[in-house]
């Protein structure tokens, strides 16, 4: 009964009735056996009634044993990966081909579709420089020990001299020469809670500059397509719900937190509804799969959505997707 209920809601989007319940089950059974039903699902905290209205929607508990227990995924056929294939041209550059996947994810499920970019596992914190421009502006230049060298403007307080930034980047690449830039990151957020109270001002402006350069790559990080697909979903498109969640998509911060932990996860992730952690997805839902280059993941992609998603047409459709992907960056390098 839970199975139909679902299905319904997912298709309509409207709360479901007994009598409604009681058609689409296709079984002989009396209204009053379909309310004490609902009233035991409800009692599981399975499913609720929103405001006065005499049917039911699901809850993300409902959604939970669903997904866990009662959803049957059928497995893309070889025509429909197929078509998915012929969107990866191997002679794209990584980039091209990560936008190309989160294109392909929001373009077949009618979703916002979201790619990391590969992870680079070893790269390290060489150094980095501070030169003076005009104002409370500053020209950071990070160089990591893959080589890489990425130039940031960043804004300060108050104006700095070029002494005060050659300090400033001493005192950083003594601290954080040769470690990890997710460590040096997650260091920075710390020291910064205590800062105040037991650094003088240029080790405060230190980390401050530092957690504004890390932030910036990483904002980097991943792609994301078809956002405006969830303004099609009447539980989304209150004004303010949308402000924020496009406000989450731009900051990244918390969507690339949820994505890092599916990182280190074993195939498709679901987070349903307030199972994020965070306020603003509470009515959304993600899910996620890991790519592999070489036999070793470096990256995540899915789709974002309202809870009431399609569970058992998306998770195909991602699965898929993340493997195309591997084989795609496989052949590239």
């Amino acid at each position: 009964m839970l199975r139909v209920l679902i299905d319904r809601y997912v298709r309509e989007g409207q709360p479901v009735g007994s009598r409604t319940l009681a058609r689409e089950a296709g079984l002989e059974l009396s209204p009053a056996t379909i309310r004490n039903v609902m009233s035991d699902l409800e009692e599981l905290g399975f499913i609720r009634a929103p405001h006065t209205s005499a049917g039911r929607v699901p809850t993300v508990q409902g959604y939970r044993f669903f997904v866990d227990t009662l959803l049957k995924v059928q497995p893309l056929d070889i025509t429909s990966v197929e078509k998915m294939r012929l969107e990866f041209q191997a002679e794209q550059a990584p980039k091209n081909l990560i936008e190309s996947a989160s294109e392909l994810l929001s373009g077949i499920t009618h979703l916002a579709g979201v790619v990391t970019l590969p992870k680079h596992e070893h790269a390290l914190f060489r150094r980095v420089e501070f030169l003076p421009l005009s104002e409370n502006r500053v020209l950071a230049i990070l160089v990591t020990s893959e080589g890489e060298v990425q130039n940031r403007m960043i804004t300060t307080d108050r104006q700095c001299t070029a002494s005060e930034l050659q300090q400033a980047s001493n005192y950083l690449n003594q601290l954080f020469q040769g470690k990890d830039l997710g460590a040096v990151r997650s260091t920075l957020l710390s020291e910064m809670q205590e800062a105040r109270s037991t650094m003088n001002r240029m080790m405060v402006t230190a980390i401050q500059m530092a957690d504004q350069v890390l932030e910036e790559k990483q904002s980097e990080d991943y792609v994301m397509a078809g956002q405006t697909n969830l303004m099609e979903f009447h539980e989304l498109c209150d004004i303010e719900k949308l402000r924020n969640l496009f406000d989450a998509f731009n900051q990244k911060r918390e969507i690339l937190h949820l994505l890092d932990q599916c990182v280190h996860g074993d195939g498709i992730q679901i987070f349903i509804g307030d199972e994020s952690g965070y306020q603003t997805l509470d009515e959304c839902s993600m899910v996620t799969a890991p790519y592999q280059v070489d036999g070793e993941v470096v990256g995540v992609l899915g789709v974002i959505g309202p809870t009431r998603m399609a569970y058992e047409r998306v998770i195909p459709i991602v699965d898929a997707t993340a493997r195309l992907l591997g084989a795609a960056l496989n052949h590239k390098d």
